[in-house]
């Protein structure tokens, strides 16, 4: 027995992700179990193919028309593409759990790289945190719609949850996250592999299922070709400025495929694995994306009715009344949409599970290298399980006080939703940068390189960021007022310009970024 165990150690030793791990000077804490296949499924999941469409799908659609909407989804995959190789690249050179922050420490080199680290771990520590909001709010916003139509709609006296219930789920599914993510890893994988599956087969029927249940379809030409705005709602009659926030969904939803280079530590072969999963997940996401806004699309009955507060989902949720108007007007019942809507919150709870997966790593990984307060409790991994559990709680526990204002605020998912988005993807513009600065003769490449295609893809990308982020401090409707104002940007310069200070008044003389736990010998090359 104890000759076996020594055998499977000599095994994962050869590991080609743990290898260069070693090189990079850590050791191997965390369970090296996880296969392409698994690895690609939280991926997914992460990005998900429902939980970024959905929430916001009915407020860029009022935005400039549908032809806006379809194809901006196109227009920001394709500038996607040029984040996800940069990613991909990098992380088949860095396969380690701190993933961003931790290119970013060695990309920067040693004049730059403990500053550079310290920006980008906490952009995607803000990030990922507000993220697991953006899907226990959609979440309960999705079940909100179900038990409306399961007790009768709108029109017929079902029960629209008030505010204080909506809280209450909302609390609930980040607490269900946290409690499933203190197992073992494997167990959490296993649920992503019901998730990949849950959304390709849940996509493929919606997709399908929609426009041929429904009544009547739009035309190809008011889907592809109508573009009108909607002063008289969004207050907003600039055409230019009403396009670009059309395109908030799409550059909402295609994002999170880092959620591959947070587990390989924990993934066979990571160098090449890593990779492989962030681009394939860009690549089914784009295309199932797509389709779905197109079903949605081409099924809607009555544009303008969608947003009618006295139609049967109280012109809350237009995907619902979406739904609703299809099945019933064919079937004269809500059930269909119900199921539909039961698989889209699915998608929802599968991938807010995932973003509490990727979150807590984020958070040990910083814990390890002492940059966040009472490191050494949030660094612990469960004697048994093998995961960051006190990272994990702590993550839920900043997800519920981000929640609370739902009581009194009408915009709490607009402002969520921004901090996330800015958080998140602004984190990977700093290892991009950096990656694109730096003499190449430094950069010691992975299996995965770009060759002289490496800089201007990296431009590309860096200046995308750059636009996405400036995009989502914009005010989402006029007139400005209390109820409309768009927080974010307040928020965000609240946090982040706390973070900066600590920077420069202590953490600048103790943080030096990632810290090695194994000695090494360095060739010169990162």
């Amino acid at each position: 027995m104890g000759q076996n165990q020594v055998d499977a150690s000599q095994i994962r030793e050869m590991d080609s992700g743990e290898k260069r791990l070693n090189e990079l000077g850590y050791k191997q804490e965390l369970r090296r179990e996880m296969t392409l296949f698994k690895t690609l499924a939280i991926s997914f999941s992460t990005m998900t193919l429902f939980t970024g469409i959905t929430p916001l799908y009915g407020s860029s659609l009022v935005y400039a028309g549908p032809a806006s909407l379809v194809w901006g989804w196109v227009v920001v995959s394709f500038f996607t593409w040029f984040v996800g190789l940069a990613m991909a690249e990098i992380c088949s050179s860095f396969p380690t759990t701190g993933s961003l922050y931790f290119w970013a420490a060695h990309l920067a080199g040693p004049k730059w790289g403990p500053l550079a680290s310290w920006c980008c771990a906490w952009l995607e520590t803000i990030g990922l945190i507000a993220g697991i909001g953006t899907q226990a709010y959609a979440g309960s916003q999705t079940l909100q719609s179900i038990i409306l139509l399961c007790t009768g709609t709108n029109k017929g006296g079902g029960y629209f949850a008030p505010k204080w219930l909506f809280l209450c789920m909302y609390i609930g599914l980040t607490l269900i996250w946290a409690f499933l993510n203190t197992f073992a890893l494997e167990v959490i994988a296993f649920i992503d592999i019901i998730s990949i599956w849950w959304q390709v087969v849940g996509g493929t029927v919606i997709v399908i299922m929609l426009p041929l249940v429904a009544l009547t379809t739009q035309s190809a030409s008011y889907v592809f070709t109508n573009f009108d705005v909607a002063p008289e709602v969004t207050g907003i009659s600039s055409k230019p400025y009403a396009v670009i926030l059309s395109f908030l969904v799409s550059q909402y939803s295609l994002y999170g495929y880092d959620a591959a280079a947070h587990l390989t530590e924990e993934t066979r072969g990571a160098d090449k694995n890593g990779p492989i999963a962030i681009l394939t997940s860009i690549g089914i996401i784009s295309v199932f994306g797509w389709a779905y806004i197109l079903a949605l699309t081409f099924s809607i009955q009555d544009f303008s009715y969608l947003y009618d507060p006295t139609n049967e989902t109280r012109g809350a949720f237009v995907p619902a009344q979406i739904l609703y108007d299809a099945f019933h007007g064919r079937y004269h019942s809500s059930t269909g949409a119900i199921i539909l809507l039961f698989i889209i919150w699915g998608s929802f709870f599968f991938g807010g599970l995932s973003i509490t997966t990727s979150a807590a790593r984020v958070v040990y990984a910083l814990s390890r290298d002492q940059g966040i307060p009472f490191s050494s409790v949030w660094r612990k991994i469960h004697p048994k399980h093998k995961v960051p559990s006190n990272a994990v709680w702590l993550c839920a526990a900043i997800c519920i006080l981000l929640g609370l204002p739902i009581l009194k605020v009408n915009v709490v998912f607009t402002a969520i939703t921004s901090i996330c988005t800015i958080g998140w993807v602004g984190g990977y513009a700093v290892p991009i940068f950096a990656r694109m600065v730096m003499p190449e003769k430094k950069f010691n490449p992975g299996p995965f390189y770009l060759g002289n295609l490496s800089r201007p893809i990296c431009l590309v990308a860096f200046l995308w960021i750059c636009y996405t982020c400036s995009v989502f401090l914009l005010p989402t409707y006029y007139p400005i007022s209390w109820s409309t104002f768009n927080y974010a940007p307040v928020a965000l310069s609240v946090g982040l310009g706390l973070i900066m200070l600590w920077w420069v008044l202590d953490a600048r003389k103790w943080f030096k970024g990632p810290v090695r736990n194994i000695e090494t010998e360095h060739n010169g090359k990162v």
